[in-house]
């Protein structure tokens, strides 16, 4: 070819990988009749694929340099219309070259560029049914699923994986939330049983990490089911039947070293491309996390600011409220944090969101408040119908542009890569689990090295406290997490300064990531680049030991060096700093379950360490008009003003008011390109009350943005909080016949003329107080708080109160009735099994009354609440 045609077919390459997949018709290897051999150029790993003349049934086996890895296993698929297991025989053959380039928003390389031969075997099984075989071999790996021209209703796979009976193996005992401790065996003598995706075998000097990719809403997830004594480890199914199914998920096998398994990205490779076509509203980060180190805090609205404040003073982007958060006064916390440039996550139980009504109700209604994503929680499933709501809440969270987290959930599958707003996943023993750190090391090269883990890492004082301090700072390098959520409190960081010190660098997302060193049994060592800075994290279980990193990957130049090891006992880390180039190695001394953390930039004279300034965002004020409620009735109007501030110059100022839904807001943003440390920025807007707007307390939303050095734009937020009031009740109504201004419960919703039960509205039982079923009333659990609004026409509020009868347990409450946040009555505690009360209530005069539900001491166990017939006596 002359040097023109090679500098044109070149260009034209480049040009095709940019804007897509190549598909280039790829020469087969040659095979004996009945085997077809499957490679990839510059590749050291081949697929071999044989059909037995006697019985029609398929295997495959998986090669690396010419050793064999995976021994040949049935393949094949089986239907409810035909077997496609056996009495198969070959019809056709296709070859091309798959070619991509694609970008993420998290994972251990930000750009991707792909590189796989993929062959097409077609076969024709009894009365004609086809079956296409496509396999796709990598140079990490090898992957194949099944095709078929017609809709069927599969039964089961007949997928399997054989490896050497003495091959070790790094498995996980399956449940559907994959939090099981992993155990170190062989593959013939693990127990009998079934074991989760991702599964690592080390076969000679080759690896093998045996999972999935590309499952959806089509079909179920797998797991592996083995049989005592074999090497033998087959798919099985979530779910017995799955109709409609013309392809299925990718079976993949990551072979090669340990490195090529820890840096793999083949199972994101195979997934389907993004179906978000704008990413730039999501944004990976660190985020500090309440719930392990203080499980009631998430309930504590001044508890969750002080997170905020802590996480405004170091940089970190998020909070994640948990469990326990109130919507009075959630909104308000948005606002006190962003305005600090931090965002807002919030945690759900998966049920809240288990309809298309639900997520079209909640989701819009947090992204107003202005949260920026949300944890998800307790999927526990790997059936068809969960895959089916991660599609509907992924594709409504997109649309929102809610960025999200999975706990509870199942594996990554190149979900991140379909979906680029998943965050983390959790499917993992995580530290909430208090895991030993001898199931540390092995994390990195199984559940991390298919996705981001939410593994939640460095306990420093909550938990066992088993790992070293150093082990523990390592963890957020070690494990990739597009949002990292730490484990403990502020106070406990702030009492480990060098530590803390070096969390507030740690990015994470990162252009860049190589293993340097491990085994999977007892230690992992990582390297992270994030623009021209490498980060490096070591752990080690077991007795103490020197950690090694060599630095070639480094390049050419000096570097400073930056490490941090432990010092004494479970006290602070120290930090170490050197000049050094790529041909050094670090190589640091670990006590027993120690660990090294080190953070490396080019080396110019006079630089003394590759930290980078945590700059916060200068103090605003934003003062908005009018401050109380205003009674606002549906087509009347009133005006706002704002006025805004700031401590420290600032550029690209907006001030204005948003409309809420169905409201009309009329007057122009007001702007200023810079505004001057104490300068007045000021506006003043006439709102309209919709004619369909719902009763209840609305926020006129009044918010400046602005550009500050070392942030992208703030936002600073004030509400003016407007009152559209219901009909005054009239008659004798029951309070779950009244539209409810406010509820607020510990645990799942306000339930209307049935019991609190656990999550979802409606899953509660009867309202029953000591056997005695009641039709009508409100059931709660403490802590709860419900308004209605009375409009000064009712004069008595009757009810016959108590802990519901579904409390098994000893629970015990206060309930108490407030007129205008005055104290009209207050039950002193009730316990579970105490009789039912009758009260009566005056409530003359009210304007709003409120139903309130404290906790009578014994903590919010059991205290499922009843308001029976609880009914008003109005004018």
């Amino acid at each position: 070819m002359s040097s023109l045609r090679r500098v044109v077919a070149a260009r034209l390459v480049a040009l095709f990988a940019v804007f897509g997949s190549l598909l280039v018709p790829v020469a087969p290897a040659s095979a004996a009749p009945g085997e077809w051999v499957i490679t990839t150029p510059g590749s050291a790993v081949a697929a071999r694929v044989t059909l037995d003349p006697g019985t029609g049934g398929l295997a495959l086996a998986v090669s690396r340099q010419g050793r064999t890895v995976l021994a040949p296993s049935p393949i094949g698929l089986r239907a409810a219309e035909v077997d496609l297991t056996g009495g198969l025989r070959a019809v056709g053959r296709t070859d091309r070259l798959v070619t991509e380039r694609y970008a993420m928003t998290t994972g251990k390389r930000l750009r991707r560029q792909t590189r796989m031969t993929e062959t097409t075997l077609a076969f024709a099984g009894a009365g004609g049914a086809r079956l296409d075989l496509v396999v796709r071999v990598a140079p990490d790996g090898v992957a194949y699923r099944y095709a078929v021209p017609d809709p069927v209703t599969v039964t089961g796979e007949a997928s399997s994986f054989r490896l050497p009976a003495d091959a070790p193996a790094w498995l996980l005992p399956y449940n559907a939330w994959y939090e099981a401790n992993r155990v170190r065996t062989t593959a013939a003598g693990a127990a009998e049983g079934e074991y989760g995706h991702p599964s690592l075998f080390r076969v000679g000097e080759d690896y093998a990490l045996i999972t999935e990719s590309d499952v959806d809403g089509r079909y179920p997830g797998g797991r592996l089911r083995h049989a005592a004594g074999s090497g033998d480890y087959r798919v099985v199914l979530a779910d017995e039947q799955v109709a409609g199914v013309t392809r299925t998920p990718w079976r993949v096998a990551i072979v090669g070293s340990l490195a090529t398994v820890g840096e793999s990205t083949l199972v994101d490779d195979l997934a389907s491309p993004s179906k978000v076509a704008d990413t730039s509203w999501v944004r990976p980060g660190k985020v500090a996390w309440s719930w392990l180190s203080e499980h009631a805090s998430p309930g504590d609205f001044e508890r969750q600011k002080r997170y905020v404040d802590f996480a405004a003073r170091h940089g970190w982007e998020y909070v994640l409220v948990d469990e326990g958060w109130r919507d009075t006064w959630v909104p308000e916390l948005v606002r006190y944090a962003r305005a600090k440039g931090v965002e807002v996550l919030l945690w759900f139980h998966w049920t809240a969101l288990d309809t298309q009504a639900e997520r079209d109700t909640v989701l819009p209604e947090v992204r107003r408040w202005g949260v920026r994503g949300v944890k998800l929680d307790f999927m526990e499933s790997d059936s068809r119908a969960r895959y089916q709501w991660y599609d509907a809440v992924l594709a409504k969270t997109a649309e929102l542009r809610l960025m999200v987290n999975f706990h509870g959930s199942t594996i990554p599958h190149g979900l991140a890569r379909t979906w680029p707003h998943v965050m983390t996943m959790e499917a993992v023993r995580g530290a909430e689990n208090s895991p030993p750190a001898a199931n540390n090391p092995v994390q990195s090269f199984t559940r991390n090295a298919v996705g981001s883990m939410d593994y939640t890492p460095v306990s420093l004082e909550v938990g066992p406290k088993e790992a070293s301090v150093a082990h523990e700072v390592a963890l957020p390098v070690l494990y990739e997490s597009g949002w990292t959520h730490f484990a403990d409190k502020p106070e406990a960081y702030e009492r480990f300064p060098e530590a803390l010190r070096y969390l507030d660098q740690v990015p994470t997302a990162w252009d860049e990531t190589r293993v340097l060193g491990g085994d999977p049994s007892d230690h992992a060592v990582v390297a992270r680049r994030s623009g021209d800075r490498w980060f490096v994290g070591a752990v080690a279980a077991g007795d103490p030991r020197t950690l090694r990193a060599p630095l070639g990957f480094l390049g050419g130049g000096q570097w400073l060096v930056e490490v941090v090891r432990d010092g004494e006992g479970r006290g602070d880390v120290r930090r170490d700093a050197r000049i050094a180039r790529s041909s050094a190695a670090l190589e640091v001394a670990a006590p027993r379950d120690g660990g090294f953390a080190a953070v490396i930039c080019p080396y110019r004279p006079g630089t003394l360490t590759c930290d980078r300034p945590v700059v916060p965002v200068p103090a605003t004020m934003l003062a908005v008009a009018p401050s109380g409620v205003v009674d606002a009735a549906k087509g009347s109007t009133f005006e706002v003003t704002g006025s805004f501030t700031a401590e420290a110059a600032i550029e690209d100022v907006v001030l204005t008011a948003a409309a809420p839904e169905g409201w009309t807001v009329t007057g122009a943003p007001v702007t200023r390109r810079a505004l001057r440390p104490g300068e007045a920025l000021t506006g003043r807007w006439t709102v309209r009350v919709g004619e369909d707007s719902p009763v209840g307390a609305v926020d006129v939303p009044v918010s400046a943005e602005f550009r500050a050095p070392g942030h992208a734009r703030v936002h600073v937020e004030q509400a003016v909080r407007a009152f559209v009031p219901p009909p005054v009740p009239t008659g004798e109504p029951y309070v779950s016949d009244l539209p409810f201004m406010s509820a607020g419960n510990g645990w799942g919703p306000v339930e209307r003329d049935r019991s609190n039960g656990e999550n979802a509205g409606g899953d509660g039982n009867p309202l029953t107080i000591g056997g005695v079923v009641y039709r009508k009333g409100v059931g709660v659990h403490a802590p709860s708080d419900l308004s209605v609004y009375l409009g000064g026409g009712c004069r008595e509020l009757t009810a016959v109160i108590g802990l519901d009868d579904e409390t098994a347990e000893p629970g015990s409450v206060v309930f108490q009735v407030f007129g205008d946040d005055r104290l009209l009555y207050d039950s002193g505690v009730l316990r579970g099994g105490d009789p039912a009360r009758p009260i009566t209530v005056d409530t003359t005069g009210v304007r709003m009354v409120g139903l309130r539900v404290t906790d009578g001491g014994d903590g919010r166990n059991f205290d499922h609440a009843d308001w029976a017939e609880a009914r008003l006596a109005c004018a």
